[in-house]
């Protein structure tokens, strides 16, 4: 049976009719060819954009196989075909205006690991990360590094013959190559091995695609032997792709595996890789080096690099302070101590490996000798990591360097399209000084990091290429650096691929690109696979791309327009870095694409999808901003009947706003976005302002307005709990619910707050009350501000908080019943939430005022006091509401712990995702809380819980919302409960394993109140 394709508007005849025979062919994977989709997959981690006409996603090599085979027919002769891994490329390799294959969403299985001959058989479609995960507990790793292993695809590797720290150690991706399973143009399915002398004449005596291949190659390397050395440079970071210095390998064997890898999907589709394997270095330690001039760096790290270490890395001080702004700085801040005298300009990172504990220690003490006894280089000193734990935490910051050069105010941003240049080592620093003259003389700002002892360093310019005197300098700048990088002994590629920069390849390779043509033209006769890039068959039927003649992302953004892009959240500033598409389920950000692999629903493809709609709106002429407006002075009823018809009328099916509001349903406003997306992409923040405009246009769904109401509602619902608790907990009232798009809804309890604090002679905190008591008396005041959903559902962690404080010895208050109004921010009603946040702010603002410390309870709620709260117009909050943790451990000294209750048995926290992203210290604070108490505690290391506020309630998420606890949740739970105390800090998570596990895990502040005397 045919699937339903969906073909739109913008889907041409010849790629709808090339579906439908794929399709009838037996293609098994999916197929997309939605505007949406297509919007997702035209822009990469580049400055470029190409909107590709249908997106294939193979389940296996049988799919790459019908592919090929479908393409063979007369008809689809000039549709190009181009494979994508990770979609994170700089250099724009996977983007095409044809068909994109796309192995990630299934093409991701690990098939085999031999611990013995070190060795995995993958498909193409696995990420790094997932399978040195997998080998870690054999030993073993594979080893070439790059600071997006946790998305990049090991086919993806391959396509650009990737690497990054410890290349000079490791070398590249194609170093552990062992085979390649390729599907060719013609519908061969080979697997290529290093071959000996007797096996290549049998392969080149073969009458088809594949003889023709090693002829062809083989003559390359035999007849142009003496010119390839000359040609290609003596560098770490080699001519890759299309690699004719390594045909044969060093035992003399045949090895077309080197063709291949680098060569960006323009000669066959991978399938699957095997890869060699190593084992995992015992010991490691950093030595992390200051200095006060980035320059004194580079030259010092000559001399670093001849002292036996593993690698050295370094990073200039645009870098470094954009990373004092990052998450994961709080971890590693005291690794690098800032002097106010002399600012600190640029570190180096040097990597020592050792199989045994002296062999690592011998290695320090050489390079700390080297530092005391090497000449003044501007050294400010250094300290020492050691561990996995420390290491890694440094090297995550490292990772992160690339994300973060796009976290800057403004439209002019630092941009890839030069940033990977490689040069002899020794050249380096004379090479960045050059470099560093020619980017002041055009008058740009740039950012600089890389792997100095490999010479390569990347270089990201600051330039707005919306704007039209920028985008010239792309060009004047690549051809200064060309010039430059040649002029120095060095390649212009040395680790991101060739790409749409494909058109200086004849210029480094020479007198020897004809060999180029002639391997593509064996590969690839009719030019169908990633056309344009790297090599072009010598009938010069389609020229290399250009630079400046492949459309970009800035000519999108003109039309948008400056002060439109910046309205709406950082979603335009997206650079496609990609960290959004981390795999692993432990990692907060992003919950509904690791749900769904669906790159639509993560932060990147939201925020490219808001992108596109802002575009189709600045076309016609419409201002979102204004629409907002006249939005909000309008009464609620007073659209309706457009809302009706518009929402009824077959004319708007193919609405693209649709396809953007899907995007946004699957998103659970968890705001890890906003926390860990190195540019802070916040999704949560353009998602309601998207809602509140598309609802203007469309009828919302039932459950809504009954979301959106539920702070007022609940208080309401204790009066008539019986009916409420029949409702939500039993099957006639859940099913009656689930009409109305709600499910797993909590019961209330008998328990009521309210009463529980008369009875205890709680006061209530009035601000005009609180003032007029002595200040001494108000400083001893803290004012407890529960959200609704725990002080109705939750009423015992409330009463636990309000012990803590007396028995701290302080004096309690209870914030007046006041609405939060998150989740009308979630579901877009920004007319009522400002008006709500108003009130709010405004009442514990006079609460703030007369000296009185405020504490929340629930992490979201109470952050959303900081986020939510300053982006509203007319909305001045600048009392500072405290979560437990901060408050806390702020007072350590007034926790007294009751000796007699303290226990062995062990403590295990669930930190809210919100909490672990935007308020990144608060695990350590939970810690130290916790020490000071006598008990250590452990900080389960997981993603979302999938209940996220509302989220989990809705009816249509509820199947991602158990699939998420299943994915990140369910095993911590079960492995705790038997043998130790767990304990979450949000209330929706805690609803959840109530949910499903049928657990009722305490808040901290439940457990705090049984270990104070």
């Amino acid at each position: 049976m045919i699937p339903k394709l969906h073909p739109d508007a913008r889907t041409s005849a010849l790629v709808t009719s090339f579906v439908y025979h794929l399709s009838e062919h037996g293609f098994e994977g999916d197929i997309e060819l939605t505007a949406g989709s297509r919007t997702v997959f035209a822009t990469d981690n580049s400055i470029y954009q190409l909107e590709p006409s249908a997106i294939l996603f193979p389940r296996s090599s049988d799919d790459l196989q019908k592919i090929a085979v479908t393409l063979l027919d007369p008809n689809y002769c000039n549709l190009p075909i181009t494979p994508r891994g990770g979609g994170t490329g700089t250099n724009g390799q996977s983007l095409t205006s044809g068909v994109v294959v796309d192995c990630s969403r299934h093409m991701n299985r690990i098939l085999e690991i031999d611990p013995v001959r070190r060795m995995a058989r993958v498909e193409a479609g696995v990420v790094k990360d997932q399978l040195n995960r997998t080998l870690k507990p054999l030993g073993l790793f594979f080893a070439p590094e790059l600071s997006t292993s946790n998305r990049a695809t090991i086919g993806g590797m391959v396509a650009t013959d990737a690497c990054g720290q410890g290349s000079c150690l490791y070398g590249k991706t194609s170093n552990h190559v062992l085979g390649l399973r390729v599907v060719l143009t013609d519908g061969s399915d080979w697997w290529s091995r290093p071959l000996d002398k007797t096996s290549l004449k049998e392969v080149m005596n073969r009458r088809d695609r594949i003889g023709e291949i090693h002829r062809t190659v083989e003559a390359i390397a035999r007849e142009h032997h003496k010119r390839i050395a000359e040609v290609f440079p003596k560098l770490n970071r080699y001519m890759t792709g299309y690699d004719l210095a390594h045909i044969h390998r060093d035992d003399g064997r045949f090895d077309l595996n080197a063709i291949l890898c680098g060569s960006e999907g323009t000669l066959a589709m991978i399938a699957e890789v095997e890869l060699n394997l190593l084992p995992v270095p015992k010991y490691s330690a950093l030595v992390n080096i200051r200095y006060s001039d980035f320059n004194a760096g580079l030259e010092d790290a000559r001399a670093l690099t001849a002292l036996n270490v593993a690698s050295v890395e370094t990073i200039d001080e645009k870098v470094l302070g954009l990373a004092r702004k990052d998450i994961v700085w709080a971890g590693i801040a005291h690794f690098f101590p800032q002097d106010d005298r002399v600012p600190v300009n640029g570190i180096n990172i040097v990597e020592l490996l050792g199989n045994d504990e002296s062999e690592l220690e011998n290695k320090l003490a050489a390079v700390e000798t080297a530092l005391k006894a090497g000449e003044d280089v501007g050294r400010l000193g250094y300290t020492i990591a050691r561990g996995h734990a420390e290491v890694e935490a440094i090297w995550t910051m490292r990772k992160r360097a690339v994300g973060l050069l796009g976290n800057v105010e403004g439209p002019v941003r630092p941009v890839a399209f030069v940033e990977d240049t490689a040069v002899p080592p020794e050249n380096l620093a004379s090479y960045i000084r050059e470099f560093r003259v020619l980017l002041d003389k055009a008058g740009v700002a740039y950012g600089m990091f890389g792997h100095v002892d490999a010479g390569v360093l990347h270089v990201r310019p600051a330039l707005d290429l919306s704007r039209e005197d920028h985008e010239p300098m792309v060009r004047q700048i690549s051809d200064a650096v060309v010039s430059l990088t040649r002029k120095y002994g060095g390649v212009l590629w040395g680790e991101h691929g060739k790409g749409v920069r494909s058109e200086y390849v004849p210029e480094f390779f020479g007198d020897l690109y004809p060999c180029l043509q002639n391997i593509k033209r064996a590969f690839d006769p009719d030019n169908r696979l990633n056309p344009g890039k790297i090599a072009t068959p010598p009938d010069g039927a389609m020229p290399l791309l250009k630079i400046d003649k492949v459309e970009l992302r800035g000519r999108t953004d003109r039309i948008i327009g400056n002060e439109i892009r910046a309205a709406f959240d950082n979603a335009a500033y997206c650079n496609g870095n990609g960290a959004c598409f981390d795999f692993d389920a432990t990692s907060p950000m992003c919950p509904s694409f690791k749900a769904t692999g669906d790159r639509r629903y993560s932060p990147k493809g939201r925020a490219m999808l808001m992108r596109e709609w802002l575009r189709l709106l600045s076309e016609k002429g419409i201002d979102p901003r204004e629409m907002a407006r006249h939005l909000r002075r309008s009464t609620p009823l007073a659209g309706l009947p457009a809302r009706i018809f518009n929402s009824l009328n077959p004319l708007n099916r193919d609405d693209f706003s649709h396809q953007v509001r899907e995007a946004m349903d699957t998103c659970l406003a968890c705001k890890a976005c906003a926390g860990q997306c190195p540019v802070k992409v916040s999704v949560p923040a353009f998602r309601s302002k998207f809602l509140e405009l598309y609802y203007s246009r469309y009828l919302r769904p039932l459950k809504d307005p009954l979301v959106a109401a539920i702070e007022t509602t609940l208080p309401l619902m204790l009066h008539v709990r019986p009916l409420y608790n029949f409702v939500a907990g039993t099957a006639p009232g859940r099913r009656l619910m689930r009409v109305a798009g709600l499910t797993a809804l909590p019961v209330l309890p008998k328990k009521s707050l309210r009463a529980e604090t008369k009875h205890l002679g709680i006061e209530a905190a009035d601000p005009r009350m609180l003032a007029k008591l002595p200040a001494a008396e108000r400083k001893r005041i803290v004012v407890v501000v529960p959200d609704a959903f725990t002080t109705i559902f939750d009423p015992d962690v409330v009463l636990s908080a309000i012990r803590v404080v007396q028995k701290m010895g302080l004096s309690p208050r209870l914030a007046a019943r006041h609405v939060n109004g998150k989740a009308m921010h979630v579901h877009g009603y920004l007319g009522k939430f400002q008006s709500t946040a108003a009130t709010t702010a405004s009442y514990l603002q006079r609460l703030a005022d007369t000296g009185v410390t405020l504490v929340g309870i629930d992490p979201s709620m109470t952050l959303a006091f900081r986020s939510e709260y300053k982006d509203v117009d007319g909305v001045s909050l600048k009392a500072c509401v405290l979560m437990p943790q901060e408050w806390l451990a702020d007072n350590l000294d007034r926790l007294e712990p009751a000796l007699e209750n303290v226990t062995a048995t062990p403590l295990k926290l669930l930190p809210h995702c919100t909490e672990r992203t935007n308020a990144p210290s608060s695990t350590a604070q939970w810690t130290s809380i916790f020490n000071a108490l006598g008990h250590d505690l452990y900080i389960e290391n997981t993603g979302c819980c999938g209940m996220a506020g509302t989220f989990g309630h809705e009816a249509r998420n509820r199947a991602t919302s158990e699939k998420l606890y299943a994915m990140s949740w369910a095993d911590p739970v079960k492995r705790g409960k038997a043998k130790s105390i767990v304990m979450a800090t949000g209330y929706s998570c805690r609803s959840q394993v109530g949910k499903i596990d049928n657990l009722n895990l305490p808040h901290p502040l439940q457990v705090i109140d049984q270990l104070l005397c």
